[in-house]
């Protein structure tokens, strides 16, 4: 009885301990929920103000704080003021704290001791939010979050919104078209650039829109999802051809919105609203270059379009999704007054700085750095950047070419057909008939 007590005595903590290895390395949300997330908000309760202090984060009160503090308290000291606690929130990936910044004090003080925080509270990373004026909110991760992708499971709502990847901070980064309506996505082979475009088609074939590829690597990459497109090119000259195409819709529909007084697509009646339309381009790059003289006129009316098509399409409820390998003046004019227009980056691992420089140099200088340090092991990790000069790391969540195909061909009865792009439908085959194309999808409802 005395070996069954002993056994059980040393056992159950050895156990216990052993699982709980077990849960931090296989686990982590649930080590974190049940160890983690604990110790954390022990240690961030104890060490606030110090660290605080030590961080630079602190600044002298004001003359009256300080003469209540002499007269009523009766205290000689008067001690620094750090900003002040408003809530502190334990999630499944980490915490969340919401700060009241002092007078003297500004957001970038905080995002610059971010490093700083992240070590004195031992967690995996701290990101720096500004909620709104005079507060912020720290948004700190216990573990590597993009070690093994899991989205969260609340989807983000809108009518053109896909979540697409997961950021270093736990949250869903999302494709908002309405906010941001052309995007760029650069990589190298094997970079997770393909996994990208994979998860961002399989969230829009869900979605009421109309999808036309470009893919002039004869269609290799999206020929798999011809169910769910409205139009695809596959050879330069067919590219050419689709784009003209585009243009054409898209003055057909400022003429539709110049009749009924509407600024855009959404002001107008639901009836009458046409639906929007992703353009998905695989390899840009392939639409610039030429190899010969004979080429350049076609190489240059494709360019101008796609300025045309970044310039003033959103209104039109026309959206550039553009993907390649590198993207700047090297690859001839035009192509970087078109990347302007592409106000959303996603760079994933490059390989030379000059690339990075090309993706987020000239709307987030200090997220090149980060893309450089991108290691080959870990594909789909990517920085994602935006107008305002904000960025993050991302990776997106592993999607097979078969699942996506699947995906489409199930929201394949959600696919419109547009008149004036019906010559670049793809043709699908059931019994090795043709499938006539489906009739335009009915209008979308409006918009808040």
């Amino acid at each position: 009885m005395a070996d069954l007590s002993t056994l059980w005595e040393v056992g159950l903590p050895l156990a216990g301990a052993g699982g709980l290895g077990y849960a931090k390395v296989r686990a982590p949300r649930v080590f974190w929920s049940l160890v983690g997330l604990p110790v954390t908000q022990v240690r961030f309760a104890m060490s606030y103000r110090s660290t605080m202090d030590v961080c630079g984060l602190t600044v002298q009160p004001s003359r009256f704080r300080a003469f209540l503090v002499r007269s009523v308290a009766r205290r000689s000291d008067v001690q620094p003021v750090p900003p002040k606690i408003r809530r502190v929130r334990g999630t499944s990936t980490g915490m969340r704290v919401t700060l009241r910044l002092p007078a003297g004090l500004e957001p970038a003080d905080v995002m610059a001791a971010s490093e700083r925080l992240r070590h004195a509270w031992g967690v995996h990373s701290v990101n720096v939010i500004e909620t709104k004026p005079g507060f912020v909110e720290l948004r700190m991760t216990g573990y590597d979050v993009l070690r093994r992708v899991k989205m969260p499971r609340r989807r983000p709502s809108g009518q053109l919104t896909v979540p697409v990847a997961l950021r270093e901070d736990g949250t869903a980064f999302v494709r908002d078209y309405l906010k941001v309506p052309h995007a760029l996505t650069l990589g190298a082979n094997q970079s997770g650039k393909s996994m990208y475009q994979r998860n961002l088609i399989a969230g829009l074939a869900r979605l009421d829109v109309a999808l036309v590829g470009i893919d002039c690597k004869r269609g290799v990459e999206q020929r798999g999802y011809a169910p769910r497109l409205s139009a695809l090119a596959v050879t330069p000259e067919e590219a050419a051809g689709l784009l003209d195409a585009l243009v054409e819709e898209m003055e057909a529909r400022f003429d539709l919105l110049s009749e009924h007084g509407a600024a855009d697509v959404w002001a107008l009646p639901e009836k009458v609203r046409p639906v929007p339309v992703v353009v998905l381009v695989d390899e840009v790059a392939e639409l610039f270059l030429v190899a010969g003289k004979k080429d350049e006129e076609r190489r240059d009316r494709m360019v101008m379009q796609m300025i045309r098509l970044g310039q003033m399409a959103r209104a039109a409820g026309i959206f550039l999704e553009v993907c390649g390998q590198r993207f700047g003046s090297d690859l001839g004019k035009g192509a970087t007054t078109l990347r302007a227009q592409l106000t959303g980056r996603v760079v994933h691992r490059v390989n030379d700085k000059q690339t990075a420089d090309m993706g987020l140099g000239d709307i987030a200088p200090d997220a090149v750095v980060a893309v450089t340090t991108i290691p080959p092991d870990r594909p789909g990790v990517a920085v994602a950047g935006d107008s305002s000069g904000g960025w993050s790391r991302i990776r997106t969540p592993e999607l097979s070419a078969a699942k996506a195909a699947e995906i489409c061909a199930e929201y394949a009865h959600l696919t419109p057909a547009l008149r004036r792009l019906s010559a670049y439908r793809p043709v699908q085959l059931i019994a090795g008939k043709p499938v006539p194309p489906m009739p335009l999808f009915k209008p979308l409802p409006a918009t808040d």
